[in-house]
């Protein structure tokens, strides 16, 4: 369960959308600001789970036009979601922004670890 990539992807895009979060409260002095992190990182949360399972659903080939309505009914949430967010909530779009780049900030925390391990293989392997 811990080699699995995506688990960890997922957990990470957590901590670093959490990480952010507070990092932006207490820049701005808003709470309001950290809520924009959090909200941010609600929609790329369903539009993570949203591409999963469309993908799980094609790969055991179950039915296919089914899951081509769900993705398309969680995209029209997603859109939804964040007119509600920037338009009626107003929170602050860079703060939205900032816990969407969640994901890309564990999908770069990953590439790094993983570079790390090669790296150290190969230093391990030359010393051998």
């Amino acid at each position: 369960m811990r080699d699995d990539p995506i688990l960890r992807l997922e957990r990470d895009a957590l901590v670093s959308c959490f990480v952010m979060a507070v990092a932006a409260t207490a820049i701005a002095r808003s709470w309001w600001s950290g809520l924009a992190v959090i909200g941010g990182g609600l929609l790329i949360a369903t539009s993570f789970v949203s591409i999963r399972s469309g993908l799980d659903a094609i790969a055991a080939r179950r039915r296919v036009g089914r899951a081509v309505l769900k993705i398309a009914t969680r995209y029209a949430l997603l859109a939804f979601l964040a007119y509600v967010m920037i338009a009626r909530l107003r929170l602050p779009p860079l703060g939205l922004i900032a816990g969407a780049s969640s994901v890309v900030a564990a999908a770069a925390l990953e590439a790094g670890r993983l570079l790390f391990s090669k790296g150290a293989a190969e230093r391990r392997k030359k010393n051998d």
